[in-house]
């Protein structure tokens, strides 16, 4: 099972666009995934108590990452790192067992040039400090409402042809490290 993260709780945000063009992607594939969104977390997953008593959605949440072969991490740019829920979200996650020898792949968006450079980056400096296995191919898209939008999903054919090149290669990482898909 791969899990794929819509990295933001925007509702009806690119990176969900991204994350259902991806989940379609392993489904050709025929390889199970499962999308979880930010942006479905209760409201009381922000609250300070959440760590001591974490809502339903969360634990809901947690099985899925736990019982995941590898996870895809789509994740936006917001000022020059990832959205703060993401980053909530994560830290709502055991350890060591959510991460540790977990391979994880990222698709980074941006409306700027930078295409996600910094947010991924960011990330991959979080999940190998929790000893995951980093994929190395990662795909960055700038300008993205140039080739996306919740209307029309991703419009540009060369772009999805680098998210199936990348899913393939991540699927072969996540055998490579042990991982059955």
């Amino acid at each position: 099972m791969i899990t794929i993260i819509a990295g933001t709780n925007r509702r009806g945000s690119l990176s969900s666009v991204f994350a259902n063009e991806i989940a379609s992607i392993y489904r050709r594939q025929e390889v199970q995934s499962k999308v979880l969104e930010i942006a479905d977390l209760p409201l009381e997953t922000f609250s300070p108590d959440a760590y001591e008593d974490k809502p339903a959605k969360v634990l809901d949440f947690t099985d899925h990452v736990l019982n995941s072969s590898g996870l895809v991490m789509i994740v936006p740019e917001y000022n020059g790192s990832m959205p703060g829920a993401l980053k909530l979200f994560i830290d709502h996650l055991p350890y060591p067992e959510s991460f540790e020898g977990r391979p994880i792949c990222y698709v980074g968006i941006a409306s700027g040039q930078f295409a996600g450079l910094r947010p991924v980056e960011h990330l991959q400096q979080v999940f190998g400090y929790r000893n995951a296995y980093n994929f190395p191919r990662r795909v960055f898209v700038p300008t993205v409402h140039q080739v996306a939008s919740p209307e029309n999903g991703i419009t540009d054919e060369t772009l999805k042809s680098r998210l199936t090149d990348q899913a393939e290669q991540f699927l072969e990482f996540c055998r490579s490290v042990g991982k059955k898909i």
